[in-house]
């Protein structure tokens, strides 16, 4: 019997409140008071259902790139082709290399995985090659606080509460990871992510005065993030790992920041590069070339759960990160919990879970 073929593509673009005990953080110039998403769901001719997930920071401009560009593409085409969105992202390439059609064709892909894993009975690390761990550690990924030593510290010491043995920052003084070196103690890995805070030149001086809190990574220091001849030479002269990905404009960005010697963790991000399959391709290559794949991954749907399938399929270990903070609803968070730092894998089939329709309803934009 040939394979299904996809019947129908829906995108649905969530924005969910969140409390991270403290003022709302920017997020394009504007105070963040919700976490967005776009949550794509693809149904076969024969009834099955998969998910997927786009980035939602402007998921204005994702939800129509997925209705009126990818969804005509795909609709029609057999699911266990898996060179459909590439084939897209050909096609479509006069929209830009970057953006929200890649982000558009990230939850096309994701949700072809989600429905393959669900046709052979097995999840998607199966598809993989094979699951090589049966839990994962999970780090808090602190959000934004500005500087607010006091409240740096009580959050801080609020995640290692609950469990978690690795912390991010989302600060940019070094008076603040100071501070939350002084509550972590010497044994808790400590990273900060500054979201490309500094040009090439004021970058040097600003990691230096990070660096006695002893990093395990400094994470997108520079703009533009392309700059793969800067990050090489801060990295070289501090001495501070890098940790870069996130923002990168498509898959082929990771073999020229290897090729330039700019990165120790390379974050590749599902819901942005186009998906699990160069997610996947990324965490092999990139690990074989020395480097340790740590996949970006501060979200709570399908993508999430994706990134889980990859971290318990790759051969070298390495911790998902998790935003530290109260959602009024996670979209996938109950299929695999955390409990003292650490999930267990869902051993369902594809993804391991799907998210509540009622609640989409509900937060949907």
């Amino acid at each position: 019997m040939s394979a299904p073929r996809i019947a129908a593509i829906t995108a649905f673009a969530l924005r969910i409140p969140f409390d991270h005990w403290g003022p709302s953080p920017a997020f394009a110039g504007q105070p963040r008071t919700t976490l967005d998403t776009v949550l794509v769901r693809v149904t076969t001719d024969r009834g099955t259902v998969g998910w997927g997930e786009a980035y939602g920071g402007f998921w204005s401009a994702v939800v129509p790139a997925i209705d009126q560009w990818v969804a005509p593409l795909a609709i029609g085409q057999k699911v266990d082709d898996v060179e459909l969105p590439a084939r897209i992202e050909r096609t479509l390439h006069n929209l830009g290399r970057a953006g929200a059609t890649i982000h558009a064709i990230s939850g096309l892909d994701i949700a072809l995985w989600d429905i393959r894993g669900k046709l052979a009975g097995v999840p998607v690390s199966t598809l993989l090659g094979g699951r090589r761990r049966d839990r994962i550690e999970v780090y808090a990924s602190l959000l934004q606080y500005n500087g607010d030593l006091e409240r740096v510290r009580r959050i801080l010491d609020r995640a290692l509460g609950d469990g978690f043995q690795q912390i991010k920052l989302h600060e940019r003084t070094a008076e603040a990871v100071a501070a939350a070196r002084d509550v972590a103690g010497p044994n808790v890995p400590l990273m900060v992510d500054t979201n490309c805070a500094w040009l090439p030149a004021d970058a040097v001086d600003a990691v230096n005065e990070m660096a006695p809190s002893d990093l395990l990574w400094i994470e997108e220091p520079i703009w533009p993030p392309e700059d793969f001849a800067s990050l090489a030479a801060l990295r070289h002269s501090t001495g501070v790992a890098t940790a870069i990905g996130e923002n990168a404009s498509n898959a082929l960005d990771f073999k020229k920041m290897l090729a330039d010697d700019c990165v120790d963790y390379v974050q590749p991000s599902v819901i942005k590069i186009g998906g699990l399959t160069p997610l996947w391709r990324i965490c092999t290559e990139s690990e074989a070339a020395g480097a340790t794949c740590v996949p970006h991954s501060p979200f709570f749907g399908p993508g999430y759960l994706a990134t889980i399938q990859v971290l318990a399929a790759k051969k070298q270990a390495s911790a998902l990160e998790r935003f530290y903070c109260d959602l009024a609803f996670d979209p996938c968070g109950s299929t695999a919990p955390i409990a003292d730092g650490f999930i267990d894998i869902p051993d369902g089939p594809g993804l391991g879970g799907d998210p509540d329709m009622d609640l989409i309803d509900q937060y949907r934009a």
